[in-house]
């Protein structure tokens, strides 16, 4: 519950460190990344979160990822894409895209209803392509441009134009929409927990690969949101087995099978 808390808090921290990214363009200096000319404050930031995942978010993951059965594991995922496909459709309406729509509308209804919630990824199984939105990319879509690269506390990588996104993303989500507040806080803290257990793997092999993971972690993102939004496979049908990719911010996604699986 207390993760939870700290969850919903971070929000605020977003708007706050968007706020201060603004007033802090003298500090970038004349070698910076012309994507990153804030790149001191945004370091800073991001050996914050490091110290946060090492201290808090890590250990906790591990541990619910060793006491939890996969088959439990992968269902509490799909449940949470799942509620994550009802924001997608929304965003892809307000994208005027309408077959992704009815992509998306139809696979919440068919998991939703002959998933048990979710629980199974019947969908994926109908091969019913996911199409996931955010409204940074619908704001995209519109042409807001996407503005300096930005590190938010506890969300990671971000940009001026994703970050105002996720201050809607978070009041879209329908776990947030739970009236009752016990409810909704202890959700909130399983959805955190579940998505970095899910990381573990991509972590171990980031901290391997990488030299500069906070140099890696900028570009693979900027590169990504760019193909998201304006790259040639902006329009691709994305199949369910391939939805899930490196993290765009610090609890991110995971790969998750389409239906539980015994361990």
């Amino acid at each position: 519950m207390t993760t939870a808390i700290t969850l919903k808090k971070a929000s605020g921290w977003a708007t706050a460190a968007l706020a201060l990214t603004l007033l802090q363009g003298c500090a970038s200096g004349p070698k910076a990344n012309p994507a990153d000319p804030l790149e001191p404050f945004n370091r800073s930031v991001y050996n914050f979160n490091e110290g946060l995942d090492r201290a808090v978010l890590k250990p906790v993951a591990t541990a619910y990822q060793s006491v939890t059965p996969a088959l439990v594991r992968t269902g509490v995922t799909n449940v949470f894409e799942n509620l994550s496909d009802a924001w997608s459709f929304v965003n892809n309406v307000l994208q005027a895209r309408p077959a992704e729509a009815a992509d998306t509308l139809f696979r919440f209804t068919t998991n939703t209803f002959w998933g048990l919630g979710g629980i199974f990824d019947v969908a994926s199984e109908m091969k019913i392509p996911k199409h996931k939105e955010d409204f940074g990319q619908t704001l995209g879509t519109w042409g807001v441009a996407s503005g300096p690269y930005v590190v938010l506390p506890l969300f990671g990588p971000s940009s001026v134009r994703d970050s105002a996104g996720l201050v809607v993303d978070l009041q879209g989500s329908l776990v947030s929409q739970v009236d009752n507040v016990p409810v909704r806080n202890s959700l909130t803290g399983l959805r955190l927990v579940d998505t970095r257990a899910n990381l573990l793997s991509a972590g171990n092999l980031l901290d391997q690969a990488a030299l500069d993971k906070y140099a890696f972690t900028r570009d693979a993102y900027l590169q990504r949101r760019q193909s998201l939004i304006g790259g040639d496979n902006r329009n691709e049908r994305v199949v369910p087995e391939e939805r899930f990719d490196l993290p765009e911010t610090a609890p991110g996604s995971a790969p998750a099978s389409s239906a539980p699986k015994p361990p």
